[in-house]
Formats: C-alpha cells, structure tokens, sequence
C-alpha cells in the first residue's frame, strides 16, 4: 500500500511540475490576449566534459530539437507549429502543451501583443538600476542567463526607425522584437537555461470611468512606450566591457 502511494505522490508531483507551463500559457493566452505557441525545445545528448577552467568535471548537454545541429538560440524558437500558427484559443493551447507539456512558452511579439528590446543580461542590469534611479515606470522584464528582454507596448518600423536614427549609435548587441518576432516567456526551459521574471508583469490600474458606467480595464499587464526606454538601453549596451557589440545569446 505504501509503493502504490508514492507513486501516486511521484505522479501528482510530475504532473503538477508540467502543469505549470500549461497553466501559463494558458494565462498569456486567455487573460492577457497574448498570442502564444510552443516553442521547439531541448533534448539531452548523454554527458559531456564541462568547461575545464569551470572545474565541474561532467555535466548533460542539451541540443536544440530542431534540425540544425549548429543551432544558436538552442530551444528558444518556434519551429513545428510555425510562428504563425501563434493563438489566443485555449482549445488550441491546451491541446499543444497536452501533447509537449515541456514546450517553452513563445509569444508572437507586434501587432496587438507586446514588443520587446532584448540585451546581454549585464547590460540589462545596468539599464533597469538607470531607469529605476530616474524613476521610470517599467513593464514585465524577462530574464535567462545570458539575455534580459523589456516588454513595451506595440510600435512599428516607422516608429522604431525614427528613434534609433536620432542615436548616435546603436550596439548590435540590441535585439528588437517586434512585428514578425518572437520571445520565450517563463517559466520556460531552453538551452541557455532557466526563463524567469526579473520583473514579474503588474496588474493594471483599475479604470476611473468603469464605476461611472465606462468599460472595464484591460486584464493585460501594463507597459511602457519603447521611446521611454531605448535611450538607456543603448547607453547600457554601450557601456559594457565588450563595448556592447557582440551578440551574444
């Protein structure tokens, strides 16, 4: 009786852990209207040596799904559904991570779904303790080991040419993630590592005109313009030891 609780325990425990990834894109897609679709995943490839000057002996590789043997963003892009197939149906997002209850959450970034500006994470800490001291309001904040991504509020090409042409230089270490793009949300797991909030998304402010008879505000998580951010994140990307322009996942 014991051997048949724990694996009871063990089952509720598996399907707890995996639920979490279902449960999350589930809230992307129905409270927020984010549109997502499972991204491509890792796979282990048996053990390998670790860097020796880490000094942690051997340690398990992980490879990308797809493909490309060679692949640089390891797990953390879509591949099979395509980006297109992106959707706010929960019929649709349950039947994906049912089938892939591992899959890494990818949100379709433009459009009506948020943007983002990704950098190297040491840039990105500068950046965000900047706009903290001059007291500028930031949205969700998507942290891995390597990248931070700030979510803004849509813009498009026009508007995103305008102000990185009134820079006098932009790092290429700067990802935009606009219309046609994507990001890997939490709580994901890609080959760089662990995908997590470093600041989790905030409720917005109730609406003043609902209690007068006007609309409810939106479920969404607040965010900011991509203008009100982009002058420090250059200045971050610049600032780095590397001079912020190598692109580094």
């Amino acid at each position: 009786m014991r051997e048949i609780l724990g694996r009871r325990r063990k089952l509720l425990f598996r399907r707890g852990g995996r639920s979490a990834l279902l449960g999350a894109a589930l809230h992307c897609a129905t409270e927020w209207q984010w549109p997502v679709l499972p991204g491509v995943g890792i796979r282990p490839v048996g053990r390998q040596p670790a860097g020796a000057r880490l000094g942690l002996g051997e340690r398990t590789g992980r490879r990308c799904s797809c493909p490309d043997p060679d692949c640089v963003v390891p797990g953390a892009h879509p591949f099979d559904p395509g980006l297109m197939a992106a959707t706010t149906d929960p019929r649709m997002v349950r039947w994906w991570w049912t089938n892939r209850p591992d899959a890494p959450i990818v949100l379709a970034t433009g459009g009506r779904a948020p943007c983002a500006v990704s950098l190297p994470a040491v840039a990105g800490a500068r950046a965000l303790a900047a706009l903290d001291h001059f007291g500028v309001r930031l949205g969700p904040v998507v942290a891995t080991p390597t990248r931070w991504s700030l979510l803004v509020s849509p813009y498009d090409l026009a508007e995103l040419g305008e102000l990185l042409h009134s820079q006098d230089w932009v790092p290429s270490s700067l990802r935009f993630h606009g219309e046609g793009g994507y990001l890997v949300l939490p709580p994901s797991q890609i080959g760089a590592g662990r995908v997590r909030w470093e600041r989790p998304p905030a409720s917005p402010k109730p609406s003043t005109s609902f209690g007068q008879g006007g609309p409810p505000s939106s479920a969404a998580p607040w965010l900011p313009k991509v203008s009100t951010i982009v002058d420090a994140l250059v200045m971050a990307s610049t600032s780095t030891p590397d001079g912020g322009s190598r692109l580094a996942y």
